[in-house]
């Protein structure tokens, strides 16, 4: 079941939003202090891209990384959020789309701080 939910992930949009934090990972690391948020968000791409079936676990954030997940959150995050959020909502219309909705809304909450998770 979990290939098939990958499978109709990344064809109804999971592929795109892999992409577009790829993009925004690559930009982050063109800045020597934006290397840590580049290379979350290029694990979180590969989270994005094949989602069912991994875990998500919390880590500490202290110094550096939290001033970055701050600075993430208001010039960045906020808006990948918010896309999130309204491609879950949009997936939550129909019942088929509900558990895709769902990731799309846990996704979400990583997004908006995405320093101190790991990815498995």
């Amino acid at each position: 079941m979990k290939l098939i939910g990958n499978i109709l992930w990344v064809i109804l949009g999971g592929l795109v939003w892999s992409i577009a934090l790829f993009l925004n990972g690559l930009l982050c690391c063109v800045t020597i202090i934006g290397i840590p948020v580049g290379i979350q968000l290029f694990k979180m791409a590969g989270f994005v891209l094949w989602p069912f079936g991994k875990q998500v676990s919390d880590v500490k954030t202290k110094g550096l990384k939290f001033v970055l997940n701050v600075i993430w959150a208001v010039l960045f995050g906020w808006e990948y959020a918010l896309g999130f959020l309204i491609t879950g909502l949009l997936f939550c219309i129909t019942i088929i789309g509900i558990p895709f909705g769902k990731q799309y809304f846990k996704l979400a909450s990583f997004i908006i701080l995405p320093l101190g998770r790991e990815f498995k």
